[in-house]
């Protein structure tokens, strides 16, 4: 398995070099969240990108006024050790985040990767490996790609932090929007299982384009702690911005 993972590091940046101009010529990039052609996410958009800065709760990274912990997590603890996202789930992000987990366009990888390597560098957060929250293999193949992999790839080739594939989903899952926390957390519980013992006594920094409760997240982490990871930290693309869930039947 670790071979086969080597294998794939190298490859995508080989189809990388061989493909891209090849399909830049055929399908001329244009910005996904404004059209203006020459990049998949243009420098503008990519500049309206409103990240979180501190002052920041110090478990969920929620901006605060006063004190370190949230009133949030006060009255629901994270179940990882930290949690930080680059943005709020809006425009021009959002579009750009679905463009790549539902639109098939893998390229934003790199760009989006970028954003979050920038991110975590100047937040100083440190990592003996990133662990992309895995897909169910079904919805994999769906898919054909899973993008929280994709983009600890690109962080991995800036910060050059190693992407560790240690998780697995045991249940594909309904989707969780639209679940209130409570529903969350039932959906998940007991969803992961690790894979590789090597995370036993390292800092792992798990991976995932929007965080929404921190339910998949946190079901994560108790499968990585179980695994003996010496402290589990998680870092999304994007944090969806409260909205009502809809009411139980």
């Amino acid at each position: 398995m670790a071979r086969n993972a080597a294998a794939a590091g190298v490859v995508e940046p080989v189809r990388r070099r061989l493909w891209d101009p090849l399909l830049d010529l055929i399908f001329p990039p244009h910005c996904v969240a404004c059209g203006t052609m020459g990049s998949w996410f243009c420098p503008a958009c990519r500049g309206r990108v409103q990240r979180q800065e501190p002052p920041l709760c110090e478990r969920c990274g929620r901006p605060i006024t006063s004190g370190t912990i949230c009133g949030h997590c006060r009255r629901h603890p994270l179940a990882v050790d930290g949690l930080r996202s680059v943005a709020l789930h809006r425009q021009p992000l959002s579009r750009a985040i679905h463009a790549l987990k539902y639109g098939g366009v893998r390229v934003l990888a790199a760009p989006l990767g970028a954003l979050m390597a920038e991110y975590a560098a100047d937040l100083g957060l440190v990592a003996d490996a990133l662990v992309p929250v895995p897909l169910h293999r079904a919805r994999e193949r769906q898919r054909g790609y899973n993008q929280s992999r994709l983009l600890a790839r690109e962080m991995s080739a800036s910060l050059d932090w190693p992407v560790v594939e240690a998780l697995a989903r045991l249940r594909n899952t309904p989707a969780q929007v639209g679940l209130n926390r409570a529903q969350r957390l039932a959906n998940v519980r007991d969803a992961f299982c690790a894979t590789d013992a090597s995370v036993a006594g390292r800092r792992v920094l798990l991976i995932d384009d929007v965080c929404t409760t921190g339910a998949t997240l946190g079901a994560c982490s108790q499968a990585l702690r179980r695994a003996g990871a010496r402290s589990v930290w998680a870092l999304t693309l994007a944090r969806a911005v409260d909205l009502p869930a809809k009411p139980q039947p």
